[in-house]
């Protein structure tokens, strides 16, 4: 048996159509083909000015995302935090987060910070803390 597990990410079914998101949202979960016990994996990738539909938060289970390419902000309880291209924030378990891409001045142009009122409402999905079928 082999002491690890090989996938390209990009190889990763997208599941955010089966979990009826928007078109401008990729979701592609890496558990699985990572064969993992215990880490979570996720590759997101989002269209400029998109805002993840939900917020959400893991009881047991500590998060940290890592913006590969743009910018984006990230919304954790009541706080927004920017963040650039391979900044990474860790975000501990049970605390509320959600994620907005950055929006692009023209085709030519590099990211910009995206536009958030000073209150932004970002709320979860019908009440819920995860997405519909995603477990922690």
């Amino acid at each position: 048996m082999s002491s690890y597990t090989k996938t390209n990410l990009r190889q990763v079914e997208d599941q955010a159509p089966n979990f009826g998101m928007p078109a401008e949202m990729q979701a592609r979960f890496a558990r699985t083909p990572l064969e993992g016990k215990s880490l979570g994996l996720s590759l997101f990738t989002l269209a400029p000015s998109f805002r993840i539909p939900f917020a959400h938060k893991h009881a047991h289970q500590e998060e940290v995302y890592v913006v590969v390419r743009g910018s984006a902000r990230v919304k954790v309880e009541d706080e927004i935090v920017e963040l650039g291209q391979w900044d990474a924030i860790r975000i501990d378990e049970d605390t509320m987060r959600a994620v907005e891409a950055a929006r692009r001045e023209s085709s030519t142009s590099r990211s910009a910070p995206a536009t958030i009122p000073a209150t932004p409402t970002w709320s979860r999905a019908g009440g819920a803390t995860e997405p519909p079928g995603h477990t922690a």
